[in-house]
């Protein structure tokens, strides 16, 4: 079963959708990432349009490709050393036809405006796909963490925030974490915001610590509910995490509580890795020593070896998924796994493939999966568990209440209930059943397209 549909048409539809990429591929020639996204997207939107032409006349693909409002910015700091540093900074408000803007913040240096285009135009859908009344964006800046003082990050993050203040609040754009950014990162830019502003808005941000609004579960949820759709998908085979052998890719948030939760559903997780290298512990990864390695210590996963010699460290990252495993749980970043990955990891019998980051799988990879029959659960379905729970500490910031761990990981695992039955639907009700790519792409797209219809030209 191919991700590609267009050949499958001939139609109005096809031609239309085929115009507005290649207006979309010319004005954003120099963003391949962002391009890779669209594609993707447009491509299985094709039977949507054949079986809604008003929607072609309303042009809601040329408006949901081009963002509502795109801000740079400089991001002067200074270091340890007195030295004076810039940075450059993104928000990226991309469409908040179903609520205001909502979509994390990302500190890495590979960050430019391809990546943030990318990663808000995903947001759309994943919002949308959750049910919540989020709209989908996205921010950061190519600032690295790595390696700088709890002072030079606080520095930073102000001086960050002292900008993007101007563009967010509790009913405009949320922002929230992602790559380099963590609970220090959002505490530093909230205590900021809340002293430009001379108030207390909880709900500006969401990844907050406990005791100044956060949400119990927000730091699992993305993890979490990548394990709780491909459950789903699992199920609908007869098959389970309970004896299958798993392999996870990174060691950050997403990774970290991927393993916990598959382990907790009795899963044998023998692989993780970083941006060095990757470990393999065939007697199962002890992920209390991961945790300490890189939520505490913040050092790299080569230690793992030295606590545990059974295990072994292999340099290079990218070589994890020649790691035999049952199920896959990319969770690092985008495109980690390529065409060739594909191949080994069918050739070692992958039954499926859960992607925890954001765009892990190249689309030549993607093809070799549904080709083979291998059960993909796509980015902007899988991986919606962390946004979903930060529009549920919105809720709880609103309503000046917070809800028990419990309360919210059940509140969590029915809305990855929910995703995967709507993906399903919705691949069946336009011909390409089993194909959760097209299904999620559709059923995310529907209910945008149709608030964006409600509210006029906008």
């Amino acid at each position: 079963m191919s991700i590609t549909i267009a050949e499958k048409h001939s139609t109005a539809a096809k031609q239309y959708v085929q115009a507005v990429y290649e207006t979309v591929s010319k004005r954003n020639h120099h963003e391949p990432e962002f391009l890779q996204a669209v594609k993707e997207i447009l491509d299985s939107l094709i039977p949507v349009f054949e079986q809604q032409p008003q929607l072609m006349e309303a042009g809601i693909l040329e408006r949901i490709t081009e963002p509502e409002r795109v801000v740079s910015f400089r991001v002067p700091w200074v270091d340890d050393n007195g030295k004076v540093q810039v940075n450059r900074g993104y928000r990226v408000q991309f469409n908040s036809a179903l609520g205001p803007y909502k979509g994390g913040l990302r500190f890495h240096p590979s960050v430019d405006a391809s990546i943030i285009k990318f990663l808000g135009f995903e947001q759309i859908f994943k919002n949308s796909l959750t049910g919540q009344p989020i709209g989908g964006g996205k921010g950061g800046s190519d600032f690295d963490p790595k390696g700088k003082s709890d002072n030079e990050i606080m520095r930073f993050t102000q001086s960050f925030m002292t900008e993007l203040y101007k563009y967010i609040g509790p009913d405009t754009d949320v922002p929230a974490g992602d790559i380099g950014v963590g609970a220090r990162e959002i505490g530093y830019m909230f205590g900021q915001y809340k002293r430009i502003r001379g108030g207390y808005e909880a709900g500006v941000l969401t990844g907050k610590g406990i005791v100044y609004g956060g949400s119990l579960t927000r730091k699992e949820a993305t993890g979490y509910g990548c394990v709780y759709f491909v459950q789903e998908m699992l199920a609908s085979k007869g098959l389970s995490f309970n004896g299958s052998k798993v392999v996870v890719s990174g060691s950050g948030n997403v990774s970290i509580y991927a393993i916990e939760k598959a382990q907790q559903l009795g899963a044998h997780v023998v692989a993780c890795s970083d941006s060095n290298g990757y470990i393999v512990d065939e007697e199962g990864i002890k992920l209390d020593t991961v945790k300490r390695l890189k939520e505490v210590e913040r050092k790299r996963i080569s230690e793992y070896v030295k606590e545990h010699p059974n295990a072994k460290y292999v340099e290079g990252c990218g070589g994890i998924w020649s790691v035999p495993c049952d199920i896959a749980l990319p969770c690092a970043t985008q495109n980690e796994i390529d065409e060739k990955d594909a191949a080994l990891l069918v050739e070692s019998g992958v039954k499926a493939i859960g992607e925890g980051a954001n765009m892990p799988s190249t689309l030549e990879a993607i093809e070799v999966f549904l080709n083979n029959g291998v059960l993909f659960g796509p980015a902007k379905a899988a991986n919606a568990g962390g946004v979903a729970v930060s529009s549920l500490e919105m809720s709880q910031n609103s309503m000046r209440l917070s809800w028990t761990f419990e309360e919210v990981d059940a509140k969590l695992h029915g809305i990855m209930k929910n995703i995967y039955n709507n993906s399903v639907k919705a691949a069946e009700e336009f011909g390409y059943a089993g194909n959760l790519v097209v299904g999620a792409n559709i059923a995310g797209f529907k209910r945008v397209a149709d608030a964006m219809i409600a509210q006029g030209v906008v």
